[in-house]
């Protein structure tokens, strides 16, 4: 399917070929793997289902990198991109030694951080009710504006006047499900996973059609636009307005019920599809 500014088509329609075809997914965790807030048992089977499967799960997150170090070494994964691209990390289970990339010097890193801690309050004092993300001690290179999490709830104007005054100090900012990201450095979700590629699989360009991304808001549009197999939980629907590139399809169930119906979907054209033809 050639993505464009059109709405997403259901899941049930895409191709088995294209679903088959398929050795890597991507997968936003908040409001894509997790419901309310929580990681359902189906979602974690899924997970589990497609590792056993031999298709290799990288969850690519703005969660902060000491989840991220967690995540990779008790969850059946390839690796983690965290912090929206800032990062990432991968176990070498044989090795048993943690692999770790950032995109930032640690010398410019803690130069911005005084920056970025302004920016946050002045965030916060333009709107009221909004707070410092309760996952900031774990996180290295971008500061976390809660609006739906802890907080709020705020709602997606509040969000957006959030992310305003940070890209109005010359921070990027990008919005999720919960929180406002922002960050000083020139990267994003794609560029986090490309680099991983790079380290770890090969050219993601190249690539591109046997991965999927599996995502629920504004701050996935980067990973929407990057493989023809991109794929929203059914909650994406509020965001799709704001997206130049939307997801390919969507599911029908929300959240991590939605990630569990797209592994299935995937799990079982693998079945229906010879494997000669699938690759």
């Amino acid at each position: 399917m050639t993505q464009d500014s059109a709405r997403p088509r259901p899941l049930a329609v895409a191709p088995q070929t294209e679903l088959a075809g398929l050795r890597w997914v991507l997968t936003d965790i908040d409001d894509t793997l997790t419901s309310d807030g929580r990681l359902p048992a189906a979602a974690y089977a899924a997970l589990e289902a497609l590792d056993d499967a031999g298709i290799a799960v990288v969850p690519v997150t703005g969660r902060p990198a000491g989840w991220c170090d967690a995540i990779a070494r008790h969850w059946p994964v390839a690796g983690v991109v965290g912090e929206n691209g800032a990062l990432w990390y991968a176990l070498d289970r044989g090795a048993r030694r943690m692999l770790r990339w950032q995109a930032q010097p640690e010398a410019e890193r803690r130069l911005r951080r005084a920056r970025l801690e302004a920016l946050a309050e002045a965030a916060m004092a333009a709107v009221p009710g909004s707070a410092i993300a309760a996952d900031q001690p774990f996180r290295l290179f971008d500061m976390a504006i809660d609006f739906c999490e802890d907080a709020g709830p705020l709602g997606l104007d509040a969000a957006e006047a959030i992310a305003r005054v940070f890209r109005a100090g010359g921070a990027e900012a990008k919005v999720s499900s919960i929180h406002v990201n922002a960050w000083i450095g020139a990267w994003d979700k794609r560029a986090g996973i490309e680099a991983l590629f790079a380290a770890r699989f090969g050219d993601f360009a190249a690539l591109a059609p046997r991965i999927a991304f599996v995502g629920d808001s504004l701050n996935d549009a980067p990973l929407f636009a990057a493989v023809p197999c991109s794929v929203g939980v059914a909650n994406v629907a509020p965001f799709l307005a704001g997206m130049t590139t939307p997801p390919a399809y969507i599911t029908r169930a929300e959240g991590g019920a939605g990630f569990a119906e797209f592994a299935d979907a995937l799990l079982k054209a693998r079945g229906a599809v010879p494997e000669e033809t699938a690759a």
